[in-house]
């Protein structure tokens, strides 16, 4: 009878185990609309072709990563951005947090790396993107851009003047998207403290192609 009963309470044990996991996994498994906007912010983009139309805009790679993906907090790539005939200086990387707080509201946290050009290149090389550590980032507070999802297009930015910067005399800086399967536009700009553009594309965004 006890070897009945120590039958008994080991499956529920196990039983209990199943549920336990799979109700884990439900809690901090998949978010299919934010692994969406992770896909497509994933690869490599290009601004060629409006370099080509328009001589005002440079001819610069994007790309796009993931990393860290056995956290659970949400999406996290690293972005490296260089001159496309300068791909293994990039002049900008970063690390982006994705988030979905709501229905069709997404965040990206925005995050600088510690001795950055030490990870040029990450996207293909495994041995850097095992070293970038969470303990190497720094959050840009007030630099979070939040995008609204319709009908299929990703579309925001960042928050007013509430993003620092200190570039070619800039008080702060601003970032307006708009994302699509295929292309992203990004329109950075800096502004002095009486509001005047100081950097930046002045006519648009620049208009990335998914490579």
């Amino acid at each position: 009878m006890k070897k009945y009963i120590l039958f008994i309470s080991i499956g529920i044990l196990l039983l209990t185990g199943c549920a336990t996991s799979r109700s884990a996994k439900k809690d901090n498994g998949s978010d299919k609309a934010l692994e969406e906007l992770s896909r497509v912010m994933t690869g490599k983009f290009s601004s060629e072709a409006q370099s080509k139309a328009d001589t005002s805009y440079f001819n610069i790679s994007l790309v796009m990563t993931p990393i860290w993906t056995d956290r659970t907090d949400g999406k996290w790539l690293y972005v490296e951005q260089a001159v496309a005939s300068k791909p293994d200086k990039p002049y900008r990387q970063r690390v982006y947090h994705l988030q979905h707080p709501s229905k069709d509201v997404f965040t990206s946290d925005i995050y600088t790396i510690k001795d950055a050009l030490s990870f040029a290149g990450l996207q293909n090389d495994k041995l850097k993107k095992d070293k970038l550590t969470f303990d190497l980032v720094e959050l840009k507070d007030g630099c979070t851009v939040t995008l609204v999802k319709s009908n299929g297009i990703y579309e925001g930015g960042t928050n007013a003047d509430k993003c620092p910067s200190d570039l070619r005399g800039a008080k702060y800086a601003t970032t307006k998207i708009i994302l699509k399967n295929g292309e992203l536009v990004s329109w950075d700009q800096g502004f002095d403290a009486a509001g005047k553009q100081v950097w930046g594309a002045t006519k648009g965004g620049y208009v990335f192609v998914k490579q």
